[in-house]
C-alpha cells in the first residue's frame, strides 16, 4: 500500500507533536518532514515533495496562506491541509484562495483530521464542519452570479431571446410592444456584459435556461 506522506508545519513543537502521534499510528499515513514556519515548510516541501502538507495558517516568518500560495506555484502536486483555530470565514476563504484543499481546525477531533488527510490526498476537498456554514455565507456574499441581476421579466426575456424567438414573438407571447422587449433586451445585455446573440445563447446554456 503507497503511504501518504505528510509534512507538518506548525510553529509549535507541542502541537507538531501530538499530530504527530495521530498520524504515524495510521498504516496508509508516513511523517516525511516537519517545520516550524512558512518559509521552511517551502523550503522542505520543494525538496522532498510530500503529498500533503498539514499547514499552520498563523506562523511567524512567512504565514501559511503565503507559504501555500508559493507551494502551489513551485510544488503543484502537493496537496496542502490548512491548519487554524480561526473559524472566521476570511481565513478560509484567503488560504484556499492561495491553493489549500482542505481547512481544519486544531480543535477538531482525530477523525477529522485524518479524514481531512485523506480527502486531500486523493485530490478532494475537506472542510471542518463547525466552518462549513460560515464559509456557505462568505460564498453567497462574495460571488454573485450575473443571473441573479436581471429581473424576473428579463430572465423571461432572456430564454426566449437564447431560444432563437424574435423580439416581435417575444413582445407576442408576452403581450408587450416591441419596444419594450427591445429595451429589456439591451438591459439584459448590460447587466450580463455580452454584446452579441451568440454570447447571450452561451450565457443561457451555462445557466441552465435553455438545453
Amino acid at each position: 500500500m503507497k503511504r501518504i506522506r505528510i509534512l507538518l508545519a506548525d510553529d509549535h513543537a507541542v502541537v507538531r507533536q501530538g499530530f504527530k502521534m495521530i498520524l504515524a499510528e495510521q498504516p496508509d499515513m508516513e511523517i516525511s518532514g516537519e517545520a516550524a514556519n512558512g518559509r521552511e515548510a517551502v523550503e522542505l516541501a520543494e525538496k522532498i515533495k510530500p503529498d500533503v502538507v498539514v499547514m499552520d495558517v498563523a506562523m511567524p516568518e512567512l504565514n501559511g496562506i503565503e507559504a501555500t500560495r508559493r507551494l502551489a506555484a513551485s510544488v503543484p502536486h502537493t496537496r496542502v491541509l490548512a491548519l487554524s483555530m480561526h473559524k472566521d470565514s476570511v481565513y478560509v476563504r484567503e488560504i484556499l484562495r492561495a491553493g489549500a484543499r482542505g481547512y481544519l481546525l486544531k480543535d477538531s477531533p482525530a477523525q477529522d483530521m485524518l479524514a481531512a488527510v485523506r480527502a486531500v490526498a486523493g485530490g478532494e476537498g475537506y472542510i471542518s464542519p463547525a466552518v462549513s456554514s460560515a464559509v456557505l455565507d462568505d460564498y453567497r456574499k462574495h460571488v454573485t452570479n450575473p443571473i441573479d441581476l436581471l429581473t424576473s421579466r428579463e430572465r423571461e426575456v432572456l430564454q426566449m431571446l437564447a431560444e432563437g424567438k424574435t423580439n416581435k414573438e417575444i413582445a407576442a407571447v408576452l403581450n408587450l410592444s416591441v419596444y419594450t422587449v427591445e429595451a429589456h433586451r439591451g438591459r439584459i445585455m448590460e447587466k450580463l456584459n455580452v454584446h452579441s446573440i451568440n454570447e447571450l445563447v452561451r450565457f443561457a446554456v451555462r445557466n441552465g435556461l435553455i438545453d
